[in-house]
């Protein structure tokens, strides 16, 4: 049998995990990300300085030290269980990019010209029809690339899961070296390659949002 395709076929039961994985957390990370960048735009200082503490954690600390004390330390000093290691990944990887993101969305809303706000408010629009009728649909195509280039490192970082004994495509890769040493570089140039391939969609789309926010119009 060929090695590469006896590899690939020990190393295809942790796509489900992997690919599980990032559609969770991408979703909560999302979700995260205009929450957060929204409070941070609040009149509200509580709300502001509150994600602002949020975001400047997340990003300022490492994702595999978050894992390890979501799965380790929370339990034992609080006597909070998270739930299952596949939900702690979710939750670690969901909170870390969604600090990221919610700078983009922030940044974005920011960036919208003021004459666009100004020119709704001479329409006697309110607050929330400005928002939702005339910046954030600008916003949001601002936003596409960077969303998309950061679900590709979301992608990436879902490997960090197997440090946390989920049965992802990292982790069958590091029990079948285990079992393999001199298939080692095989091996993972396997797991390299399922990756790029996981990752080509996303990397294809975000040359889409790229010509898309460029143009300022959705196709």
């Amino acid at each position: 049998m060929n090695p590469i395709t006896d590899i690939g076929g020990q190393l295809i039961p942790g796509l489900g995990i992997t690919i599980s994985i990032l559609l969770a957390s991408a979703l909560f990370s999302y979700l995260m990300a205009f929450i957060a960048g929204l409070c941070r735009l609040s009149k509200n200082v509580f709300l502001r300085k509150f994600t602002g503490l949020y975001v400047e954690v997340f990003r300022g600390t490492s994702l595999i030290v978050q894992l390890f004390w979501f799965v380790y330390a929370i339990p034992i000093l609080f006597g909070v269980n998270l739930g299952s290691n596949w939900s702690i990944g979710v939750i670690a990887i969901g909170l870390n990019y969604g600090a990221y993101l919610s700078e983009v969305v922030r940044s974005s809303i920011l960036a919208v010209a003021p004459g666009q706000s100004e020119a709704a408010t001479a329409l006697n629009m309110t607050s929330f029809q400005k928002m939702r009728l005339v910046i954030f649909p600008q916003a949001v195509r601002m936003m596409l690339p960077e969303f998309a280039n950061y679900t590709i490192q979301m992608l990436k970082g879902t490997a960090l899961v197997s440090l946390i004994s989920l049965n992802d495509v990292l982790y069958y890769g590091n029990i079948l070296r285990s079992s393999n040493l001199s298939y080692a570089p095989l091996i993972y140039i396997v797991v390299l390659i399922i990756y790029f391939l996981l990752a080509l969609p996303l990397i294809l789309f975000s040359r889409k949002a790229e010509k898309i926010a460029k143009k300022g119009v959705a196709n």
